[in-house]
């Protein structure tokens, strides 16, 4: 019996599948113009955001570099190590806030993180950030939403479209 009812809940299923839905289709023309917008609206929040950011750099009155994409940097204390590189394992302690000054994660709680340069599952604004330190030198980071979590956020403190602040030391590579 069990049998025959799987076979029928298949055929049904199959026949259903079978059947093509006619589903409405954008024009080039549609398409070309919500892209545009999309791109515009991209542009205009990307833009907001490195406003606000400049406003808290300004309002701190630290001393950053900004990247071509975007990540603000300042390395406020200078080590003698080794120059980071990617395809290398890097040790890190950190503390990561937004600009409201929430606490989201740190080393002091969770742990020290240790990842692969260029590789490993972190914030890309961090890939692109450790490679400009030596370690012991201590940083700060201000990384985008776009080179951050997004417009997800973490699903758990980071929300989403927010801007991260990064405080971190490099440990050690290998």
């Amino acid at each position: 019996m069990r049998t025959l009812i799987c076979i029928l809940a298949l055929s049904g299923l199959l026949i259903c599948c079978g059947e093509e839905q006619k589903k409405p289709r954008m024009s080039r023309k549609d398409v070309k113009e919500t892209k545009k917008k999309l791109e515009d609206v991209n542009n205009y929040l990307q833009k907001k955001e490195s406003d606000e950011i400049d406003a808290y750099v300004l309002q701190r009155k630290w001393q950053m570099t900004t990247t071509g994409t975007g990540l603000r940097y300042e390395i406020y204390e200078k080590g003698d190590g080794e120059k980071a590189k990617s395809g290398m394992i890097a040790r890190v302690s950190y503390e990561i806030s937004l600009l409201d000054g929430t606490v989201c994660y740190s080393s002091r709680t969770d742990g020290y993180k240790e990842f692969k340069i260029g590789e490993d599952y972190v914030e890309t604004g961090i890939h692109e950030g450790v490679q400009l330190m030596r370690v012991g030198d201590k940083a700060r980071f201000i990384i985008p939403s776009y080179l951050a979590h997004g417009l997800m956020g973490d699903y758990n403190k980071i929300p989403p479209r927010s801007v991260i602040i990064y405080d971190i030391e490099l440990l050690s590579l290998r």
